[in-house]
């Protein structure tokens, strides 16, 4: 036998996405270096329990960590799924951070899969699991996802800093996904959204929803935002509060903005929170940021919001699975040395060198597999997925800016892979 061959990269930066991509591409991965001159070296607690969610929905899958976690050697194994499994996704990050991940190895698996996630359902750092409801399901299904056997159920809800929530995930399989082309941004013609409560008044969701509601009448009348207060059990084990809202536009896009208010973890308080405790922000004043945040959201343009775009790189990712029914092109456009949105950045963080699209017309079938998305302004997240797409995947945009919008334009081919272990009927 010959000498397994791995991919090395060094530090901490996007682990999650490179395991991900790791496990899509079988690819073997080294981890050198991981925060290894901080105060606290090493993998951190949630980056542990991913490894974790990796071995329970792979078959295969092999995880080598050293004694001070600076290292790490991960070799995939065989998407498998299955039915009633259960992670702890403990508390230092959302469940949203193990969703995301989560809908890709879901749809590849090599049987539908059904998994129940405990921990944090709503904080300020993931997506919350309302937004994957309001949103991220609508994304998929445009990529030919079919909407039976995708259900994420909510059975109870849980808030920093002790969590307790609960949710039930199940995905179908697919062979591939739909190349798309995706531009149309439409008008927003309705504002959507829910409000949760565990362990206070539910009289902080209907401040929210006033507030809220008080700037978005004065664009639309079409505003509707649904309450959920939970007690008891289904409440958690920590008072906190939020909301999450969607726009949906004229030609089907949905652009959301979430957020949660609750006591923070222990390792975010710093020697005064911990002397005292702070106070928690008034609902009103929630209600009116997300709705600015969300306002923000759809000025920047694009047909997904800045979330789906770049952080936990579901969109972007997604695009990339959809373009993997045809052959690949390795070039990269620069439209204009005077747009700061995408170009230059893009430049800098990935090193790409600058060549020319093909100057003969694609053959026809060619064109039916070119996927395009219209995005808005690519975060900092958004072009580093876009560098580890091209390091395990080979795969390169071509990234044209829209001066007359503020968008950005991406477009390109595939590789080639689908979903050998789905039986075709």
């Amino acid at each position: 036998m010959g000498k397994t061959e791995y991919k090395t990269f060094q530090g901490s930066r996007s682990l999650r996405q490179r395991l991900l991509l790791a496990t899509l591409s079988s690819t073997n991965v080294v981890v050198e270096d991981i925060r290894a001159d901080e105060t606290w070296p090493g993998l951190k607690p949630h980056e542990v329990s991913f490894l974790r969610l990796l071995e329970k929905v792979c078959d295969g899958c092999k995880v080598e960590i050293n004694e001070t976690g600076t290292k790490l050697k991960y070799k995939p194994g065989i998407v498998m799924g299955g039915k009633n499994l259960v992670h702890d996704c403990g508390l230092s990050r959302s469940i949203g951070y193990f969703m995301e991940p989560l809908l890709l190895l879901g749809l590849f698996a090599k049987k539908p899969l059904t998994i129940r996630l405990k921990g944090i359902t709503n904080d300020l750092n993931d997506p919350s699991v309302d937004t994957f409801q309001s949103t991220a399901w609508h994304i998929l299904k445009r990529f030919g996802v079919p909407s039976e056997g995708l259900r994420l159920k909510i059975e109870s809800r849980g808030v920093p800093p002790l969590g307790g929530g609960e949710v039930v995930l199940s995905f179908p399989m697919v062979q591939n996904l739909n190349a798309v082309t995706w531009t149309d941004e439409g008008m927003v013609k309705r504002i959507r959204g829910v409000t949760f409560s565990t362990r206070v008044s539910s009289q902080f969701e209907h401040s929210m929803i006033y507030s809220a509601r008080g700037i978005f009448n004065r664009l639309l009348p079409d505003v509707h935002i649904a309450t959920d207060h939970k007690a008891g059990l289904q409440a958690g084990k920590s008072q906190g509060y939020g909301i999450s809202l969607v726009a949906e536009t004229t030609s089907g896009c949905y652009i959301s903005a979430d957020t949660t208010v609750s006591y923070a973890r222990p390792e975010e308080m710093d020697e005064l929170q911990d002397m005292e405790k702070k106070d928690l922000t008034p609902a009103e004043d929630v209600g009116l940021r997300i709705a600015s945040v969300l306002l923000g959201e759809i000025e920047q343009g694009g047909v997904v919001d800045s979330t789906h775009q770049g952080e936990g790189a579901q969109v972007v990712i997604n695009r990339t699975l959809a373009m993997w029914d045809s052959t690949r092109i390795l070039t990269y456009h620069h439209a204009s040395d005077a747009d700061v949105h995408s170009g230059p950045l893009w430049m800098a963080h990935s090193g790409l060198s600058r060549s020319p699209l093909p100057s003969s017309p694609l053959p026809a079938s060619w064109a039916r597999d070119i996927s395009k998305v219209r995005v808005g302004k690519l975060s900092p997240y958004g072009i580093e997925t876009l560098r580890n797409i091209r390091d395990f995947l080979g795969v390169k945009f071509v990234i044209k800016p829209d001066p007359a919008t503020g968008t950005v334009i991406l477009k390109g081919f595939g590789c080639g892979l689908r979903n050998l272990s789905r039986k075709v009927s």
